[in-house]
């Protein structure tokens, strides 16, 4: 028991982290963890690329570079202020959303 919860105290502050990026880079004005704000929810991304074992390198470079036409006429603009290191541990995060 100790070990479980010893694992779980290791997983949430990571976890954590990786919402408290998204939100110092800007990412939750568009996005939210379980709804369409201007871009789609994070859960929803997750299960759109559940099955894609590389779909975290399309999504880093999406979220650098920006994209269109996968979720709507809404482009995502790119993300300067992201680097690949960050764009990486973003997409990361956001493909565990369940």
């Amino acid at each position: 028991m100790k070990v479980l919860i010893l694992s779980l105290a290791l997983i949430a502050p990571a976890a954590f982290a990786n919402q408290e990026l998204a939100q110092k880079k800007n990412c939750m004005a568009c996005h939210a963890l379980d709804k369409k704000l201007v871009g789609p929810a994070y859960k929803d991304v997750a299960a759109k690329y559940a099955k894609d074992k590389d779909a975290y390198k399309k999504l880093a470079e999406k979220i650098q570079k920006g994209g269109s036409g996968v979720w709507g006429p809404v482009p995502m603009p790119a993300n300067a202020q992201v680097n690949p290191a960050e764009a990486e541990t973003l997409a990361k995060w956001v493909l565990t959303i369940k």
